[in-house]
């Protein structure tokens, strides 16, 4: 008999939350027999989730924009009390509340050994890297559910000190799973530092939390672009200048009227493979972002690039992208000497820092995304509400164990 429930995707646009076994102390028969390891667990944990978020990675997938099956779990954005442990966990304990890296390390193999836990060679048998309820990620069941499994826990768990300490800033806690290492990723490989002037295209969530982080970094002026003005309100709540890339003019003139010239120094791409073109009227053009960050970064500069392509996006509008090959202006990228910063962020690279500026008050990067507290049942329209470009990270409650939500 179930007793646990999770966010299942149903087909593009839909998604249900349906009851699930109680997980076990076992990793995903695929990765065992695939990697050749037992596929008895002795290594993970059994999380009660205290909450649990909904990214834009998410809704790339509940677009239909993926090669994600009809049935696909969902949910990589997890922090949760342990509730049962292996017998080879040694250093956390039931009761612990802790974050959990999206990305799934094993802690053993050469990646990991080399801080690369984004692309870790043995948690999934079709590519190195793996993650919670994604597609074509191993296997692993999503953590949009009341409880979930979370392997080699003693590597992968960011333990916060202090439990009362962890559920008052648990908001801003909660966002150490994913977007704001993520965000802060993109603008350090950017390399943002003391008097930067930065362009962050788009003010999803990942976007606020790069232009927060570009913030922290010790930016002169960020400046983030984006299609919707409820997203740029919240950037400009935080002391972003920004910029409507839906307006007819160029992108670089609106840059040159905020900093005097029509370049920064270094650029952050948040949005991804689902770009649209710039300018009224404009049709999504994949590549837009990344031809956009090179023309307005100055020679010399460094793009970092956290937003999401894929290898397979069957909601393209042509042949090339659906296999993720778009038209970029590589030339113009050579010719500038730009650095170019790929890949997904290897969170445990920052969340520990992230952390310590959350727990002593440097960091409120809740405000800065505009947290929004909503049930595990409303998940389903809180998947909608994003989708219409609400200007909100949802943030699930399971258990109700977030104060005063």
């Amino acid at each position: 008999m179930a007793d646990n429930r999770v966010v299942v995707y149903k087909g593009p646009g839909e998604v249900a939350v349906e009851p699930i076994d109680y997980p076990k102390l076992e990793v995903p028969e695929d990765v065992a027999r695939a990697m050749g390891m037992s596929k008895e667990a002795p290594h993970a944990v059994i999380l009660k989730i205290v909450s649990t978020n909904i990214c834009g990675s998410d809704q790339h997938m509940v677009r239909g924009r993926t090669t994600a099956p009809v049935g696909q779990t969902l949910g990589h954005e997890i922090t949760g009390e342990v509730v049962e442990k292996g017998n080879d966990v040694q250093f956390v304990d039931i009761g612990d509340i802790c974050s959990v890296p999206f990305n799934i390390a094993c802690g053993r193999c050469r990646n990991c050994n080399e801080g690369k836990t984004g692309i870790c060679l043995n948690v999934n048998p079709a590519r190195a890297g793996s993650a919670y309820g994604y597609v074509d990620m191993g296997g692993w069941i999503g953590g949009q559910a009341e409880y979930v499994m979370v392997p080699f826990a003693d590597f992968n768990l960011l333990k916060f000190p202090d439990r009362d300490q962890a559920l008052e800033k648990i908001l801003d806690l909660t966002m150490l799973s994913d977007i704001f290492p993520t965000g802060y990723h993109g603008a350090y490989s950017a390399g943002v530092t003391t008097g930067s002037t930065v362009y962050v295209a788009g003010a999803g969530p990942v976007g606020l939390a790069a232009a927060y982080s570009a913030h922290l970094l010790g930016a002169a002026v960020v400046i983030v672009g984006d299609l919707n003005e409820e997203r740029l309100a919240q950037a400009r709540s935080f002391g972003c200048e920004t910029v409507n890339v839906g307006e007819d003019t160029p992108l670089e003139e609106q840059i040159a009227d905020i900093v005097g010239e029509p370049e920064v120094d270094c650029a952050v791409d948040a949005v991804g493979f689902e770009a649209s073109g710039h300018g009224r009227g404009a049709q999504e053009a994949p590549a837009t972002v990344l031809n956009a960050i090179q023309t307005v970064t100055r020679a010399g500069g460094r793009l970092g690039i956290p937003g999401l392509y894929v290898t397979g996006d069957p909601g393209a509008s042509d042949p090339d992208a659906q296999e993720g090959t778009l038209k970029i202006r590589f030339g113009l990228g050579w010719a500038k000497s730009h650095v170019f910063f790929t890949g997904q962020c290897p969170v445990k690279r920052y969340n520990r820092g992230l952390m310590m500026s959350i727990l002593h008050d440097k960091a409120h990067i809740a405000d800065a995304v505009n947290a929004t507290v909503i049930s595990l049942d409303d998940a389903p329209q809180g998947y909608k509400d994003f989708d219409k470009g609400a200007a909100k990270k949802f943030v699930l409650n399971p258990h109700g164990m977030i104060p005063n939500a």
